[in-house]
């Protein structure tokens, strides 16, 4: 991987809502690196190069609003000319729940507007990190519910899947993939919390 993005929204007021977790995998990822995100306009978001075991990351949060993140996307990996199988996009998951997380490449939207412009201007050939923040149970109530801090149990359990996921950042780096999904999507279910 050579560019990691996180989704989310800018502004303190979004800082904790469940929309944001993407976000919070980034921050993560650049404490780990002891790297601080700048705001660079030309990439429309804020922005850092990590380096952990002599790999090199860009990191990337769009400071577009959910909606228009597929801009900061493109004018980064098109700069750096970085192809789509190269970038990981993190983001929350109404079908998982709090405290699960899953990785794939490729696919649709799945309703999530961030990706949908992603997929808009480079494709859907780039990996995602999915981190679950559970479902309202009415379609109705998904936009306010995404927009709405987690309770602190969700929270708790947000927080596991970012550190789950954080172990699995090296591999990801070596484009070990297939460890990372098993060591992912394994080891929930090994602790019988499932």
């Amino acid at each position: 991987m050579r560019l990691l993005v996180g989704l989310g929204n800018p502004g303190r007021e979004y800082e904790p809502t469940r929309h944001n977790a993407g976000f919070w995998f980034v921050d993560a990822v650049a404490d780990r690196c002891g790297v601080a995100l700048r705001n660079e306009s030309r990439f429309h978001g804020a922005v850092a190069r990590a380096n952990e075991g002599g790999r090199e990351c860009w990191l990337l949060e769009p400071l577009t609003f959910m909606n228009a993140s597929g801009r900061a996307v493109n004018a980064l990996s098109r700069f750096y000319k970085i192809p789509p199988e190269e970038i990981l996009v993190v983001h929350d998951e109404l079908d998982l729940a709090p405290g699960d997380v899953k990785l794939k490449r490729g696919g649709g939207a799945a309703g999530h507007n961030g990706l949908k412009d992603i997929i808009a201007n480079i494709g859907q050939d780039f990996w995602r990190l999915r981190i679950g923040i559970g479902h309202p149970g009415d379609r109705n109530q998904v936009i306010h519910y995404v927009l709405q801090a987690p309770r602190r149990e969700e929270m708790t359990a947000i927080e596991s899947a970012i550190m789950k996921s954080l172990e699995v950042w090296p591999l990801l780096l070596e484009d070990d993939t297939e460890a990372a999904m098993l060591e992912l999507h394994t080891r929930r279910h090994r602790g019988g919390d499932a």
